[in-house]
């Protein structure tokens, strides 16, 4: 079993999700077993605008240990990442980053701000 550690800048409880990789797509937003697809299929929130479709930042969460056990980052996350606020160079969008690892152990922190333009709270 895989463990993901959330840690929150805000000063929100921390959360620990233990979960099976193999056993992705968890929800329908992010890519099949990324950090958002196992956060929210575990009743965790994070902010995701856009759907989880690498079109915002609002999922942006910085990686403190296991970024090897991560999928690489693409160009077009990247490229986003640049307009994150508190960019680090351990920072992902936790749409993109798939766990690829059985037995990762993954710890991340939720920055306290995030750059969402449009909210859908009705």
């Amino acid at each position: 079993m895989a463990k993901l550690r959330i840690i929150y800048e805000s000063g929100e409880p921390e959360r620990v999700i233990e979960f099976d990789p193999a056993k992705a797509p968890f929800s329908h937003d992010g890519q099949p077993g990324s950090i958002l697809d196992i956060m929210l299929a575990n009743h965790v929130h994070l902010e995701h605008a856009c759907g989880g479709n690498c079109a915002c930042t609002t999922c942006h969460v910085v990686v403190k240990s296991g970024m090897n056990k991560l999928s690489q980052s693409e160009e077009a996350e990247d490229d986003l990442l640049d307009k994150a606020p508190g960019l680090t160079p351990t920072s992902r969008l936790g749409c993109q980053a798939v766990v690829e690892d059985n037995d990762a152990e993954i710890v991340i922190v939720v920055p306290r701000f995030t750059i969402n333009q449009v909210s859908e709270q009705h």
